[in-house]
């Protein structure tokens, strides 16, 4: 593993700690079983308990699968198309088709790096308006030729920088949402890690939006608040809290569909399990939306995000 953060450290100490119970050899199998068992269940209960800046660390873990390993363990016969046909080809999101399952779907995916070389390369997982009009480009031909298409999310925002201003990043970001709510194909995207900002919702304008227990999805970062509103990185965790980000804070407020589980402490330490109940969640909600009609999933998706915001008093509570 790449590094522990501080919850994970306190789970780590007491993992130590048996595995020295059992090297000493003074007990009984029966009473180490039960020294586990007790374990595991308090890593169940520090794990459901955990804030909202865990979650967002959780996110951001440096083991955490990425687009790519997703699109090479769940996806097969995926082949990448490359460029926007304007001006350049962006790395920041990768765009194809494949099959899930046997079934051929149009995968737009954004993708952060590993190593550093890598992470450049990327430019972190933030797009650039290229990125966007290749993933338009390709969802508008999976359109054409009737294909599903599954968008998975994971990048801090959209690239700031003045070559991008200059290249039209806020007119790209609104013309994906624009089109992409008007697609006749079914749209299922999914939270991998983090999703920020506009820079997630262009490729997230979906029939179906889905995320990982312990990803993320917000309108800006926990440090992007805490600067605006406190001018201080000091309130990060208050600033976590109140965006209400976390996969159960939005599926209560009705803004997400559904949720992935994840392995008890994380994708990170269950690659494996992780991609069985991705496939099983993106199973379900394609093989229902399959069943309608072109105009009904346009109605579908209009409707869902409509409805985004008409909530109760209850829900608003703390």
């Amino acid at each position: 593993m790449a590094g522990l953060f501080e919850f994970e450290r306190q789970v780590d100490r007491l993992r130590r700690k048996i595995e020295e119970l059992k090297s000493m050899g003074k007990f009984e199998p029966a009473v180490i079983e039960e020294i586990e068992k007790k374990f595991r269940k308090k890593i169940k209960e520090f794990y459901e308990n955990l804030s909202a800046w865990d979650r967002v660390q959780i996110a951001r873990h440096p083991d955490r699968p990425h687009s790519l390993d997703f699109i090479r363990n769940v996806f097969t016969d995926f082949v990448e198309l490359h460029g926007d046909r304007h001006c350049g080809d962006g790395k920041a999101i990768i765009v194809g088709f494949g099959k899930f399952e046997g079934r051929p779907v149009c995968i737009i995916a954004q993708e952060k790096g590993r190593d550093t070389k890598e992470k450049i390369a990327r430019n972190f997982g933030m797009p650039v308006p290229e990125d966007y009009r290749k993933a338009l480009r390709v969802m508008k031909l999976a359109e054409k030729v009737g294909k599903p298409i599954i968008t998975l999310v994971d990048t801090p925002g959209a690239f700031p920088g003045i070559e991008a201003e200059e290249h039209g990043q806020s007119e790209a970001i609104a013309r994906n949402l624009y089109e992409m709510a008007k697609l006749k194909v079914p749209i299922i995207s999914i939270v991998i890690g983090e999703g920020g900002s506009g820079g997630a919702l262009a490729i997230s304008v979906a029939n179906r939006l889905l995320m990982l227990e312990n990803a993320v999805y917000s309108v800006i970062s926990p440090e992007g608040c805490a600067a605006i509103l406190w001018q201080s990185q000091e309130k990060v965790k208050e600033a976590a809290e109140a965006l209400k980000l976390t996969a159960r804070d939005l599926l209560q407020l009705k803004i997400v569909d559904d949720v992935i589980p994840e392995p008890l402490e994380g994708a990170h330490r269950d690659w494996k399990t992780t991609f069985a109940n991705f496939r099983t969640y993106l199973r379900k909600h394609l093989e229902e939306l399959l069943a309608l009609r072109p105009e009904e999933l346009v109605e579908q998706r209009y409707r869902k995000f409509r409805e985004i915001g008409n909530l109760s008093q209850k829900q608003l509570r703390p």
